[in-house]
């Protein structure tokens, strides 16, 4: 039986008087890709949020590894094995895409800048570092500000950042938004390089992404998981045409 790395169990969110989540019932299974799909206010940026330790749930268990994780910092389920990359990047626009993955290498080994210990002599540091650039294909770039890449550079360099963590669990979310297609297609096949040893859940818009990459899908709507299943069986659901694939295909 494949084992089960992400584990949500009846998880509900409100803001106040506003329910944004009901009893979302998640599992996602080691070495799978799982999308999570829905229409815009269905809550998946919540539940991302919840996940990672943004929010912590009203209700309701998160495991990762069977680890209860609901309302821990984000750096203690960062810790545990999970990772995150933002809808929006974050890299520091100011750096080196170089140096932006050397501080997330740096921060997992748990070494700080000083200056007693140049990081520019820490060879192991650089040496991941480099590998790292070569993994998501941003060498001829290394030494560019980050703030510098294209859209689609930068993105891959999100990636990247998730990846100096070394987590066993990747969250993406909407990876692929804004990206013409050949763009897309490059970051795409990204995604399924480095992911190929990995667990990868992500919020996704665009289907033909959804269908190629993943294994499962889940659908969202009105804060409820309105079905899990294949591409194909999720494709073919009436209700998930109704709620939402019948709507964007209109579209």
């Amino acid at each position: 039986m494949t084992q089960v790395l992400l584990e949500l169990n009846g998880i509900a969110k409100s803001f106040g008087s506003i329910s944004v989540l009901q009893e979302v019932n998640l599992d996602v299974r080691s070495r799978e890709r799982h999308a999570v799909i829905g229409p815009n206010g269905a809550g998946k940026s919540t539940l991302f949020n919840l996940i990672s330790g943004m929010f912590a749930p009203t209700s309701g268990t998160i495991r990762l590894q069977e680890r209860a994780i609901g309302g821990l910092p984000p750096h203690v389920i960062n810790r545990a094995g999970l990772a995150r990359s933002f809808q929006i990047t974050s890299n520091f626009r100011r750096l080196s895409v170089f140096e932006n993955l050397r501080l997330g290498v740096l921060a997992r080994h748990g070494i700080r800048y000083g200056l007693f210990r140049p990081v520019s002599r820490m060879r192991a540091v650089n040496e991941e570092t480099a590998e790292l650039l070569s993994v998501v294909g941003l060498e001829r770039r290394a030494h560019d500000m980050a703030g510098d890449l294209t859209y689609s550079e930068q993105r891959a360099l999100e990636i990247g950042m998730t990846l100096t963590t070394r987590a066993n669990v990747i969250l993406l979310d909407e990876p692929t938004a804004g990206m013409s297609r050949d763009e897309t297609d490059q970051t795409v096949e990204l995604i399924r390089k480095v992911t190929t040893d990995k667990t990868l859940l992500m919020i996704e818009h665009d289907m033909s992404v959804v269908f190629s990459l993943c294994d499962r899908v889940s659908v969202l709507v009105y804060g409820s998981v309105l079905a899990t299943d294949t591409p194909p069986a999720i494709s073919a659901n009436a209700e998930v045409q109704k709620a939402y694939l019948g709507e964007e295909t209109a579209t």
